[in-house]
């Protein structure tokens, strides 16, 4: 028998805005917005990033009801990464200490979008993290990897992403298999940067990964290789899916991306 669930009202100082939260959680899910590249004010409360993510829980917590699941929106005490400072990571790593506090040791599956998928990579060495799940995402070259190992990355990018660079996703994903995580990158046929066109796309596949990310087996210490995977061209609003394990294999389609990274400034991730 399931618990009952609820909406909760943020509490003063907490970087949670919950959208499920059970009486027991049996798991959680930590879904982190996008921001800028620099920006050390506090996000504005109409914030356009932070809306973005809103209808990806609503799709969790319907499709995840009934397995009490602890659904939540991180709330950024800072606008932007920040250089050195990192602030989106520390805000992820002390968000999920809180989710921690709340709902106990359970498993957690990370959600991020752009600037809030690097804070959810950076983060996903917490001993509670099974994966991480993340869209159109900021990798730069050289962000670490080691602490990936047994954990399952799943990077979705739109190859015609202007904003952050398919071509460094796919050498993460590449990277983090090295290192002993499974990793697969998933080539999105629309969507851009924001994800706007095909939409229902992006929130159908991320909520079928969050949820077979969840009733996975256990991790053990041992990484699993990824398979070949599969191309599918029978419908066009479908993903292609293009794998990469320890192996470190990128398919020709994917080592062609024309994106431009992103090196500094003000920018909207």
């Amino acid at each position: 028998m399931t618990s009952p669930s609820r909406r909760v009202r943020a509490r003063e100082g907490s970087l949670l805005d919950v959208r499920n939260a059970p009486a027991a959680p049996a798991a959680a899910v930590l879904l982190l917005h996008g921001g800028r590249s620099e920006g050390m004010e506090p996000p504005p409360p109409v914030d356009l990033a932070a809306l973005r993510m809103r209808p990806f829980a609503a799709r969790l917590v319907r499709t995840l009801a009934g397995r009490d699941v602890l659904v939540a929106l991180l709330r950024y005490r800072h606008r932007g990464w920040n250089g050195a400072r990192a602030d989106a990571a520390r805000d992820a790593e002390a968000a999920l200490a809180e989710v921690v506090r709340t709902a106990g040791d359970v498993p957690v599956v990370l959600v991020g979008h752009s600037m809030g998928a690097r804070a959810a990579l950076r983060a996903a060495g917490h001993p509670a993290v099974l994966g991480v799940v993340g869209l159109a995402p900021w990798c730069p070259p050289h962000e670490p990897v080691a602490h990936l190992a047994g954990r399952r990355i799943h990077l979705l990018h739109d190859e015609a992403d202007r904003v952050t660079s398919a071509r460094e996703t796919w050498a993460f994903v590449r990277r983090a298999g090295a290192a002993g995580a499974h990793a697969e990158g998933i080539a999105m046929r629309r969507g851009g940067h924001a994800m706007l066109r095909g939409a229902a796309d992006w929130q159908r596949r991320t909520t079928e990964l969050v949820a077979a990310l969840l009733s996975a087996p256990p991790r053990t210490g041992n990484p699993v290789r990824a398979d070949g995977g599969r191309t599918d061209d029978t419908a066009p609003t479908r993903a292609r899916r293009a794998r990469f394990g320890p192996s470190g294999r990128v398919t020709p389609r994917c080592e062609g991306a024309r994106t431009r990274s992103v090196r500094s400034g003000r920018v909207d991730l």
